[in-house]
């Protein structure tokens, strides 16, 4: 099982969608997701996408980096240019992928569906190309 670290500033949207989509459709590969600044809660808009696609789990939720530093992650990807910027180093060398997205954040529940479907179809591959290249 390899493990992926979605990595955002709030950890509000776009990681959560990313942390979900990577559990939900590629298989063999573990999510989890974090922020360099949590919200500290997803965003309605997020889980209510997520809930559409029938793949919203409870445990998903807004957290500090502190909380999964020492799991041993296979890949960090961070999906905002802030928590690119700002991507902390991890106490073992880890391989890192940026691929960045729009907040929608503050828009309707149409920006959430595209940023979803954005997240399916921009990083999934990419996830699964970075581990294969591992």
């Amino acid at each position: 099982m390899k493990r992926v670290l979605v990595m955002c500033t709030g950890n509000s949207c776009r990681s959560i969608i990313g942390e979900a989509l990577i559990n939900a459709k590629l298989e063999g590969i573990e999510a989890m997701s974090c922020g360099v600044a949590p919200s500290g809660k997803v965003n309605p808009n997020a889980k209510k996408v997520l809930e559409q696609h029938g793949i919203w789990k409870d445990e998903y939720h807004s957290k500090n980096l502190d909380k999964v530093i020492d799991i041993p992650f296979d890949l960090v990807v961070t999906v905002c240019d802030h928590a690119h910027e700002t991507c902390p180093m991890f106490p073992h060398p880890i391989p890192k992928i940026h691929v960045g997205f729009e907040d929608p954040d503050g828009k309707g529940f149409e920006a959430f569906e595209a940023t979803y479907k954005e997240i399916e179809e921009v990083l999934l591959p990419k996830v699964q190309e970075a581990l294969n290249n591992l």
